[in-house]
């Protein structure tokens, strides 16, 4: 089913015309549940993995011992669905939701132990408008991560993983890949969707303008704030940031949401070049009371059966990832970003 991001609640060009100057283009994958295989584009679904590769495991020393049971995150998710298509979870259910969603313990597994990676998404050149450019001949990006929290100076950092290959190159695909005996947190394992791929414009993140225009928009969302709080409208107020310049949910290419950090530039390790947004995973569709970034199809569907978490995916506290990769060559170590 096609998806369709609604028109901005204000022509932002109209009000700012040299905003054109600094426009761009970025896909917009919205990812919705399905059944995806290994042939087409997806988030959580099978990845096309040849058989007589490796498949990548975090080596890292970390806590791996305790956690959730990947059949029992998937199944606490369907009972959840259902019981909320059809009213409210029953008392049966609720204590067999309180079940699965119980940690578990493993003692035989040791801090060093090599644990499988879980596949995120992957991406066909051919299904993917604007999917930035990989190493020559890569048609398919495929990203895993590390099922826990553990990782970097801080301990509580993400270990994303980024690979490309050549399909064509697959002769005999992976049928099944090892899987985590336990995960840190029920937001490492998605969801298998399949994706609407929609190319839309977007503007740079407030703090990457020109001083001047950005100041001109800031001034015109004081005056707006104003006039919300004399209607006593303000979940209804549109800003700049929220509303008109970046796209919520997973996307590829144009620019990168700096949500919680100021915008600092990414540079490629190995050859100093600016870096550029491949991918950003993030933990909602849309969000907010009028939920403007939320696909025009997805309106008239009751309020109680909209889902803004298709993936499932948690990413930080309810944030998003940010990828880059480097433009003058794609096969660089590619950079990340938590926001």
């Amino acid at each position: 089913m096609t998806r369709t991001t609604p028109p901005r609640p204000v022509p932002v060009e109209g009000l700012f015309p040299k905003l054109e100057a600094f426009s761009g283009v970025t896909t917009r994958l919205h990812p919705r549940a399905g059944r995806p295989d290994a042939s087409v584009s997806s988030v959580g679904g099978p990845l096309l993995w040849p058989a007589g590769e490796p498949w990548p495991m975090c080596t890292e020393p970390h806590k791996r011992s305790s956690g959730y049971r990947v059949a029992d995150i998937r199944r606490r998710r369907q009972v959840l669905a259902d019981a909320w298509a059809r009213d409210r979870p029953s008392e049966e259910e609720r204590a067999l939701l309180k079940e699965l969603g119980r940690r578990h313990r493993e003692r035989e597994i040791a801090d060093h132990d090599p644990i499988p990676l879980i596949g995120l998404v992957q991406l066909y050149r051919r299904d993917v408008p604007g999917l930035p450019p990989g190493p020559e001949g890569c048609d398919l990006l495929q990203v895993l991560w590390c099922p826990f929290e553990a990782h970097g100076p801080t301990r509580h950092g993400l270990a994303p993983h980024v690979r490309w290959r050549r399909s064509d190159q697959v002769a005999v695909p992976l049928d099944v890949p090892p899987q985590p005996a336990l995960v840190g947190f029920e937001g490492a394992v998605p969801e298998p969707c399949v994706l609407h791929p929609e190319q839309v414009i977007t503007y740079p993140y407030a703090g990457s303008l020109p001083t001047r225009l950005w100041r001109k928009i800031a001034a015109w969302e004081d005056t707006e704030e104003r006039k919300a709080e004399k209607r006593g409208l303000d979940d209804e107020l549109v800003t700049y940031h929220h509303d008109l310049s970046i796209p919520q949910g997973c996307r590829v290419g144009g620019f990168p949401s700096w949500r919680t950090t100021d915008p600092h530039p990414m540079i490629c390790e190995a050859c100093a070049a600016p870096m550029v947004l491949l991918l950003a995973l993030d933990s909602h569709e849309w969000d907010g009371a009028d939920g403007s970034w939320m696909p025009t199809e997805e309106r008239d569907v009751a309020e109680h059966l909209r889902d803004s978490r298709p993936t499932q995916l948690m990413i930080g506290r309810d944030g998003l990832l940010n990828i880059f990769a480097c433009p003058t060559a794609p096969g660089h170590p590619h950079r990340w970003n938590l926001q």
